[in-house]
């Protein structure tokens, strides 16, 4: 059975332009992580791909194309995908049950 694919930067990565010894995590993903954890009954249904900061992305230009390594991004089974927060975080409550973020 196919299952929707989600797509997360490593938690840890130093970006070049700061001059590659500064340490970052990506704010959006990190929430998409948090909710993973907060829920792993839910989470257990979807399959999740950590990618390295760098681009190109392979495995995410391989599922949505180059033009779409925006991250986090799920890849839906049937096709199509959702690569902004707000489209990410909706998919997962309508195709996934978890909880919608409040306003």
């Amino acid at each position: 059975m196919s299952r929707d694919t989600l797509f997360v930067l490593d938690t840890d990565w130093a970006d070049p332009a700061y001059g590659g010894t500064r340490r970052f995590y990506c704010k959006d993903c990190i929430t998409v992580e948090g909710l993973l954890a907060a829920f792993p009954e839910r989470a257990a249904n979807i399959e999740v791909v950590r990618v390295p900061w760098p681009r190109p992305r392979t495995a995410v230009v391989a599922r949505l194309g180059e033009e779409n390594q925006n991250l986090p991004a799920l890849a839906f089974a049937e096709g199509g995908f959702a690569n902004d927060i707000e489209g990410v975080l909706a998919a997962l409550h309508t195709r996934h049950g978890f909880p919608e973020r409040h306003p």
